[in-house]
C-alpha cells in the first residue's frame, strides 16, 4: 500500500458508520460472506484474495488464495508482478469454476448503477476493478468483491480484501468514477461470476 495513505485519510474518504454497516451486512449477498473477509496475502495479490472470498461466499471448493492459484500459472513466485488485469482475473476465475463469468467493461454510469442494484441478487457477485486514488486520493489500481448496494443512500458495499482498508461504503458515483479508468490501454470494470 502506498505509503501516502494514512489511516486517517481511509477513514476520512469512505464511510464506516456503525448503523451503515450493520445495514450492509445484512444485505443479501453481503450476509454469505459472515461478516468475514480473508485479506489479501501481500500487496499483489487483491484479485486472488477477491475470487477466494467471493467463492467461500458461494460454496465454491477454493476458498483461499493458494487453492485460486494453484496450477495456473499465474503468480507462481508468490507475487502477481504488477498484479492482474481484469481479464487475467477473468481467465482466472473460469480455470477454477464452471460458473459463467463476465467482464462488464465500458458502462455508462446508469448502467452501473443497474448493475450494483441487481448486486444484492444472491445468484450473483461482483467483484470490482477499480483505482484507490479516486477513492482516497492516493493509489493505484484494485480489486475487491462488492457485498451490495444500499439503494436509498445511493452507497456500494466493498469488501476490501487489503487489511488496512477493511470493508468500506462509497457513494456509488464516486465508485464509478474509480472504475471508469484505464489499466494500459483498457478501461477497468466489473467481473460478474453467477
Amino acid at each position: 500500500m502506498p505509503a501516502g495513505v494514512s489511516s486517517e485519510t481511509i477513514q476520512r474518504s469512505v464511510t464506516r458508520t456503525p448503523d451503515l454497516l450493520q445495514r450492509a451486512w445484512s444485505l443479501p449477498v453481503a450476509w454469505t460472506f459472515q461478516h468475514q473477509v480473508v485479506w489479501q496475502s501481500n500487496a499483489s495479490r487483491c484479485g486472488p484474495a477477491s475470487i477466494a472470498n467471493t467463492f467461500r461466499s458461494i460454496g465454491e471448493e477454493e476458498t483461499t488464495e493458494a487453492a485460486v492459484l494453484e496450477d495456473t500459472g499465474y503468480c507462481w513466485t508468490g507475487f502477481c508482478v504488477i498484479g492482474l488485469t481484469l481479464d487475467e482475473l477473468a481467465e482466472l476465475t473460469r480455470l477454477k469454476t464452471r460458473r459463467s463469468v463476465t467482464v462488464l467493461r465500458d458502462l455508462t454510469a446508469d448502467e452501473f448503477r443497474e448493475h450494483m442494484k441487481r448486486s444484492n441478487d444472491p445468484s450473483r457477485r461482483y467483484i470490482i476493478n477499480f483505482n484507490r486514488e479516486g477513492i482516497f486520493a492516493a493509489g493505484s489500481g484494485h480489486h475487491s468483491p462488492i457485498g451490495g448496494y444500499l439503494e436509498e443512500e445511493d452507497m456500494v458495499f466493498v469488501l476490501d480484501v487489503n487489511e488496512r482498508y477493511k470493508p468500506w461504503l462509497v457513494e456509488r458515483e464516486r465508485l464509478f468514477k474509480a472504475m471508469d479508468t484505464f489499466d494500459g490501454d483498457r478501461k477497468r470494470g466489473l467481473l460478474l461470476v453467477e
